[in-house]
């Protein structure tokens, strides 16, 4: 297949174009700064940018898969990186779908990322898909970008939106910042310890990003976490145990508040999704539990 991929250059999008081109698909990269990966182009790679003629492109390929946005990690979310954070998602989104309203032919399937923080903050609540959005800033941003990216099913176009839990692999992502405090002994749970994380392995994740462009029966939002979410507690001592290490030094909540301030709340927030839709279909991941998910990274 033809595949259009935003955000193909990032932590996320670089696994899922080596298993995309293993695969033997054609890929088309949008990204800011094509220059940059010119030695990177061949038959079946062309990197292109957000100023090119995207209309054309669209005419050409089976799938889009839109993994575009800010980085939400790192910085305080003033007023400035709030708009940039939404603007990001929304308007990237946006210029995909206007592009396909304007192509003779129309790419059979739009994967447009969304974020388990549409939730909030539910405790132990088990989450399907069913569940109702919450009203905070990360709900709000994953609100506007699933209803803008659903306007591409307008004119004919199945829409699908990966609702991603926290993602584990080496080299960015939560264990980026978890990793180091434990090789220094000095690792422990952060906040309060009894929230839950929905997470997933970049492995399973960019499987699961792929799978809906065969499965046609997939439709609207899905979740994309393990099946087994796991509380902070419990992931700092599997943590600890994989890397020999003892998981005792906690990061109160209200030291990252003071810190972070409300960017605190991805890994503060208690989420415990279950991906209901993706078992349903018969997706099948390859790692279903924290140890061997953590065992397989490091």
């Amino acid at each position: 297949m033809n595949i259009l991929i935003t955000g193909g250059t990032g932590f996320i999008g670089e696994e899922l174009r080596t298993l995309l081109l293993r695969e033997g698909h054609n890929l088309v990269i949008i990204t800011r700064s094509p220059k940059k990966y010119e030695d990177e182009n061949a038959k079946n790679q062309r990197f292109v940018s957000w100023e090119d003629d995207l209309v054309a492109e669209m005419n050409e390929v089976h799938a889009v898969i839109n993994l575009a946005g800010e980085n939400l990690f790192g910085q305080r979310w003033t007023d400035e990186v709030k708009k940039r954070i939404m603007d990001s998602r929304v308007e990237s989104t946006r210029k995909l779908v206007e592009a396909m309203r304007s192509s003779e032919v129309k790419p059979e399937v739009f994967v447009s990322a969304s974020a388990s923080g549409i939730y909030g903050d539910q405790g132990e609540t088990v989450l399907t898909e069913e569940e109702e959005a919450a009203n905070d800033f990360l709900a709000q941003v994953c609100k506007s970008w699933e209803s803008e990216s659903q306007k591409a099913a307008e004119f004919g176009v199945r829409v699908v939106n990966p609702r991603i839990g926290i993602v584990l692999e080496k080299g960015g992502g939560a264990l980026e910042k978890m990793i180091p405090p434990f090789s220094f002994f000095m690792g422990g749970p952060i906040g309060s310890g009894e929230q839950y994380m929905s997470w997933v392995h970049r492995q399973d994740l960019c499987e699961s990003l792929i799978f809906p462009i065969t499965n046609k029966e997939l439709k609207g939002p899905y979740n994309v976490c393990a099946p087994t979410p796991v509380t902070m507690n419990e992931f700092a001592k599997v943590l600890g145990d994989v890397m020999s290490r003892p998981s005792i030094f906690r990061v109160p909540k209200f030291v990252l508040d003071i810190v972070l301030g409300e960017a605190s709340k991805p890994v503060t927030d208690s989420i415990r999704m279950q991906p209901k839709k993706l078992q349903v279909a018969g997706f099948e991941f390859r790692f279903e539990e924290l140890e061997e998910a953590l065992a397989d990274i490091l």
